[in-house]
């Protein structure tokens, strides 16, 4: 051992020695701690009285929970290891339920915690009824110090408290109250309000009569809330790619973690809300004001858990003040991921906008921008007169494509005007050896700029149509609209659909066979092999051009698993490209095309742009380099 080990082990175990010194208590706390102990072994037989006497008193007032107290273990040790709450260890596992027209919420004895919620008018892909979670695949409890022992709501059975409002059915709103009694108006509360026609549920935790008993961590109680999401839509593979965790920071953005992959983040600052996001329904708790601090974790579960896409945890803090009684409110949002709904519940609370809607990925930027104000306005005016979606999708793509078709025929006319032109480019590409690259790419590019053609001028206006197919791209797998829509041979637009089941699994393309994708792919290769055949260019850059026909392919395994609503649109939108080229064709002669070309190359040249004279002068310092370069 050399000196600096030795030095670095004194160091620590002087550090050791004297953190024991300092946690020593001194003779006035040793002489206290016995008294203590000494006091609790006498009174041990009391406290036993005293609490099955209470528990008697408590189960008197429940209409709902009726336990038998000679089944109760009220003896030393369960009072030694749950303190004040030791009669609520045991009961009876009852069921409560508080609904609506949208949801059914179940909430159990034990915990007092929502055991499952039931989405109404929604079924999933087997037609079974939605649920968010279920009893044996979820957690929600309270966690908290007591009597220096950490203890948690899920471990106790709480019992309705009647009220003049509670489970009326006349009323417009339908609240319940369950508490955990712990002795002598000492008690913790739940108490959940459900209202008409909402995916809300309020939920108030009152804490009563404990400030001695109960500890917490710093200025704050930990909420533990867990699910395993269940396999709701028919591609378990395309569902766990839109299913995350997203939450917001108070009083500022939105975050998420990334979904395809096990996730963790400590959440060191206020957070307004956390959601457990599915494909198209999401499990989210709010607060009123804000979490003071979080930890959220996302795991990967699809192919270990039959039936299950993710496993959802959030370690929460709640705001809590020593010594007083405290009411800490939350909300709940059970319900679908629809863009309008979601809006609706971000604005509610006047002057803040929560920005649940944000939680529906309709892509970064321009993308999401087009989909906000354009697509969604678009699509939910024509599906206020149709309730075919396919037949929506087809007069959504007409009129892009009717919008669009300006971009588009700039760019068949600047294609057709070098096609014209090519026999000059092949003239130039005789008279100039191969030798003389650049010399030869001047010569065509000084043609092009005398007749007036922009070599670029086909491809600019396919690239302004690029952010429309990407903001399709992010619109329809997230369109709950679309979800189980049928059209022609497909089942559910929002996922794949199939024409034949393959009895094996082909790597990164699946064990089934899109005839959607078949279609747009089959489209897409017919539509680049016209686009090469009249781009003069597309010989000189064979790389390029083989990179045209592979992405097709790359979207045919891609794809295959997705919407097929997203399919369908792409080979709709291929079919009336077709369709306006062909129109476009007929009516533009060549002829008359290079005769117009002709009578400008007549012109005269116009003064050429500073910026055109530097980037010849790069062309040959470039071209002098090579030069030089061949004769070393």
């Amino acid at each position: 051992m050399n000196r600096d080990s030795l030095i670095g082990l004194v160091l620590i175990g002087a550090i050791f020695f004297g953190y024991f010194l300092y946690t020593q208590p001194n003779a006035e706390e040793i002489e206290a701690i016995k008294k203590r102990q000494i006091a609790e072994r006498d009174s041990i037989a009391q406290v036993e009285k005293d609490k099955l006497a209470q528990l008697s008193q408590n189960n008197q007032t429940s209409t709902i929970q009726k336990t038998d107290t000679a089944t109760i273990d009220t003896g030393s040790v369960a009072i030694q290891k749950y303190g004040v709450f030791a009669g609520a260890i045991q009961g009876e596992d009852k069921v409560f339920v508080i609904e609506n027209d949208l949801i059914k919420l179940k909430l159990n004895a034990k915990g007092a915690a929502p055991q499952s919620v039931e989405i109404k008018n929604y079924k999933t892909y087997k037609q079974k009824e939605v649920q968010l979670f279920k009893k044996d695949s979820s957690r929600f409890a309270l966690s908290f110090f007591s009597e220096n022992k950490m203890l948690s709501t899920d471990q106790f059975y709480f019992a309705v408290v009647e009220t003049a409002d509670s489970l009326n059915a006349s009323k417009a709103e339908q609240s319940l109250r369950l508490r955990l009694f712990a002795a002598q108006n000492k008690y913790i509360d739940y108490v959940y309000t459900l209202k008409p026609n909402s995916y809300q549920v309020d939920l108030e935790i009152q804490i009563q009569g404990l400030s001695s008993e109960l500890a917490a961590n710093g200025s704050y109680v930990t909420l533990d809330w867990m699910i395993f999401s269940p396999q709701q839509e028919k591609g378990a593979v395309n569902e766990n790619q839109y299913s995350q965790m997203y939450y917001k920071f108070f009083e500022d953005e939105t975050d998420y973690l990334p979904n395809m992959s096990d996730e963790q983040a400590e959440l060191n600052t206020r957070v307004s809300w956390i959601a457990f996001k599915d494909q198209f329904f999401s499990s989210i708790l709010m607060s009123p004001d804000y979490f003071p601090n979080a930890v959220v974790k996302s795991t990967q579960v699809h192919e270990q858990i039959p039936g299950h896409i993710k496993k959802f945890e959030a370690s929460i803090g709640l705001n809590y003040q020593k010594g007083v009684d405290n009411k800490i409110p939350l909300q709940f949002y059970f319900g679908p991921n629809d863009y309008a709904t979601l809006r609706d519940y971000s604005t509610q609370k006047e002057g803040q906008d929560l920005k649940l809607d944000v939680i529906v990925d309709l892509g970064w930027g321009i993308f999401g921008w087009i989909n906000r104000f354009v697509v969604i306005k678009l699509f939910d005016f024509l599906g206020g007169f149709l309730s075919n979606y396919g037949i929506i999708i087809l007069l959504l793509t007409i009129i892009i494509k009717i919008v669009l078709f300006p971009l588009t025929y700039k760019s068949y006319m600047s294609t057709a005007k070098m096609k014209v032109l090519k026999p000059q480019v092949d003239e130039i590409n005789e008279r100039i050896s191969k030798e003389k690259a650049m010399e030869r790419q001047q010569a065509v590019m000084a043609m092009y700029k005398k007749a007036g053609v922009n070599p670029l001028g086909g491809c600019l206006p396919m690239l302004l149509q690029m952010p429309i197919l990407f903001a399709m791209f992010r619109f329809f797998p997230v369109s709950i609209q679309l979800r189980q829509e049928s059209f022609l041979w497909a089942d559910d637009l929002s996922a794949y659909d199939s024409i034949l089941d393959l009895p094996f699994t082909i790597p990164f393309y699946g064990d089934h066979v899109s005839l959607f994708t078949l279609l747009m792919t089959a489209s897409t290769i017919i539509y680049t092999h016209m686009q090469n055949s009249m781009n003069p260019q597309s010989n000189a850059m064979p790389g390029m051009k083989t990179m045209m026909y592979l992405m097709p392919i790359m979207f045919l395994f891609f794809l295959n698993s997705y919407s097929s609503g997203l399919s369908y649109y792409y080979f709709v939108a291929n079919m009336i490209t077709f369709g306006q080229m062909w129109a476009i064709r007929r009516s533009v002669d060549d002829k008359k095309v290079l005769a117009k070309l002709e009578a400008a190359k007549a012109k005269p040249a116009k003064k050429k742009s500073g910026f055109q004279a530097k980037l010849e002068e790069m062309a040959r310092n470039r071209q002098q380099q090579m030069t030089q370069s061949k004769k070393k």
